[in-house]
Formats: C-alpha cells, sequence, structure tokens
C-alpha cells in the first residue's frame, strides 16, 4: 500500500515508486553497456560519429523520463483527524502546498467508479468543495482507501 495510517488519526499517501534509485543507476549502466556494444564494433570509422549523438541522445532522454518520474513521485498527501476536524494537506513536487479542512460530521467520502479522470476516483466533499484524494494510487487501491476512510470517518463521528 502507498497509503498508511502513521497514527490512529493520521494517514499520509504517496505514489508507488517500483523503482529505486539503485535501480535507477542499474538501468542507466545497463542502457550505456548495451548501446556501446553495437558501437565499438564502429570505433575507427565515420559512421561511429554519426551513430554516436543518437545513442547518447536516448541515454539522455531516458535518464530525464526516470528523473521526471522520481520528481512526480514527490507528491505528499496527509489526511489529519483531530477531533471533530479533519483536514487533507497536498504537497505537490515543486514545493507548493494547499490543505483543504472540514468537520467530520460533514464529510462525504464519494467513490466516482466511472466519470473520473480515473477509475474509482475518490473525493472528499464539505464546506461547499470537493477535493481529490489518492488520485495517484493504483485501481486497486483506491477502493481500499474508501473503505478505510469510510471506517475511519465513522468512527470518528460522534
Amino acid at each position: 500500500m502507498t497509503y498508511r495510517w502513521i497514527t490512529a488519526d493520521r494517514m499520509e499517501l504517496r505514489p508507488h515508486r517500483s523503482l529505486p534509485y539503485r535501480g535507477f543507476a542499474a538501468v542507466i549502466l545497463g542502457f550505456f553497456a548495451f548501446v556501446s556494444v553495437p558501437l565499438a564494433a564502429m570505433v575507427g570509422t565515420a559512421v561511429l560519429w554519426g551513430l554516436l549523438p543518437f545513442a547518447m541522445a536516448a541515454l539522455a532522454a531516458l535518464w530525464w523520463a526516470l528523473r521526471r518520474s522520481y520528481r512526480d513521485g514527490e507528491i505528499l498527501e496527509v489526511l489529519e483527524i483531530a477531533g471533530n476536524d479533519l483536514t487533507l494537506t497536498r504537497t505537490d513536487p515543486d514545493g507548493r502546498t494547499r490543505s483543504w479542512s472540514c468537520n467530520t460530521h460533514w464529510v462525504r467520502v464519494t467513490d466516482h467508479e466511472s466519470g473520473g479522470p480515473v477509475p474509482h476516483y475518490i473525493t472528499l466533499n464539505g464546506n461547499g468543495r470537493e477535493v481529490e484524494i489518492g488520485a495517484f494510487l493504483s485501481e486497486d487501491e483506491r477502493p481500499a482507501l474508501y473503505r478505510d476512510l469510510r471506517r475511519r470517518l465513522d468512527d470518528a463521528r460522534p
């Protein structure tokens, strides 16, 4: 699960990272070795200089894509239930923080099975606003999150 309850009233949600940093280095090194083998046969010919920029561009594109994926994975959502108040705080990869709060009595958790940006799109409604939670979770994790949130909110209500 890429969401977990840190304490009984605080949950953190983060995107799943299937490739650890050590794996990132292995992928880059493996790709470099894979591209270098055919280029080694071209050493001493003019063809090497024609192929080398494309090989390096492919390596740079792979590096950029993996780094971008890691950066996008720095999203953090924190849900806190403190007494009668529920607060959802989202920190984006660029460091921007957005916060939403509502009385637990009025919060409604909704599972949009279809019609949302992703299947089983989970939203919290209250205070005249609707906010998403856990849109980056997998399709299997979102229904589990929905059930878990419903249960926790039912327990938090007087």
